[in-house]
């Protein structure tokens, strides 16, 4: 099974990718185009959710609570934070487009019946990681530190030319605290909407080695491995990560032949 998986290019739903589509136990991610007044209403059944508005205006309602016109971003690749919604299991939802919108699902099980929040932008943290030609600017979306059973949600923007999750890094064994378990999904989007990136996943052994062109609204899957993104020069790279393990904590392990380059 490839790890790439390709996105649609019409209708609502882009692209998705469940725990059983992906042949594992955690994370669920899917993305959706909304046209102006258009609604997306789903359960959240077993699974806890983070709704990322990541383009144009919605209304959420989740359970009881209602949440308008939330978002405003016109571009992913804008330097400003998102909006998003974290949910609980067990909750109906309704999404409602006040204008065109793509919002991401991220989902993981959860157990606890926590309340559903707004995550407003000036509450995530803004950072920059890497130098040099592996510089990338990221913003956390729901870290470890936020409440919630499994999710991990953050987005980075990587500028042309550059490398990002570089050194290649893993997050494949439940060792902490040197490292721990987590699954993930890649959600790209190019600037220029037709530029392309590159992204390998690999473990030690090479019994998983796969290298993938990635284009604009594409997921990769991220089961185990190292799994470093190069984006060529004339292009801006971003992506939406979801991350969920059996542990909800992220700690990870650079690939030895490349960590001389944290030195550098």
């Amino acid at each position: 099974m490839s790890l790439l998986v390709k996105a649609n290019k019409s209708g609502s739903q882009i692209v998705q990718v469940t725990p059983e589509s992906a042949g594992w136990t955690h994370v669920g991610f899917a993305a959706h185009r909304l046209a102006a007044g258009e609604e997306l209403s789903l359960e959240t059944g077993s699974r806890e959710l983070c709704i990322v508005v990541l383009t144009g205006t919605v209304t959420v309602q989740a359970g009881e609570q209602t949440w308008a016109d939330i978002g405003g971003r016109s571009s992913v690749f804008e330097e400003r934070s998102p909006y998003a919604v974290y949910v609980p299991l067990e909750t109906q939802v309704t999404i409602t487009a006040t204008g065109g919108a793509e919002v991401a699902l991220c989902s993981a099980p959860a157990t606890t019946h926590r309340p559903a929040r707004l995550i407003e932008p000036q509450s995530m943290v803004r950072s920059v990681r890497g130098k040099g030609a592996n510089t990338r600017y990221v913003c956390d979306i729901l870290p470890q530190t936020a409440e919630a059973d499994g999710l991990l949600v953050v987005e980075v923007l990587t500028p042309s030319g550059h490398s990002s999750s570089y050194p290649p890094h893993k997050h494949d064994n439940d060792n902490l605290p040197v490292e721990s378990s987590l699954e993930e999904t890649y959600y790209h989007r190019l600037n220029p909407e037709q530029g392309f990136a590159y992204q390998r996943v690999y473990t030690d052994d090479r019994s998983l080695d796969e290298s993938m062109a990635v284009e604009n609204h594409d997921v990769v899957m991220v089961p185990r491995g190292y799994h470093p993104v190069t984006v060529p020069y004339g292009y801006d790279g971003y992506y939406l990560n979801v991350m969920a393990g059996p542990k909800r904590v992220w700690h990870f392990k650079n690939d030895p032949a490349h960590e001389w380059l944290m030195t550098k």
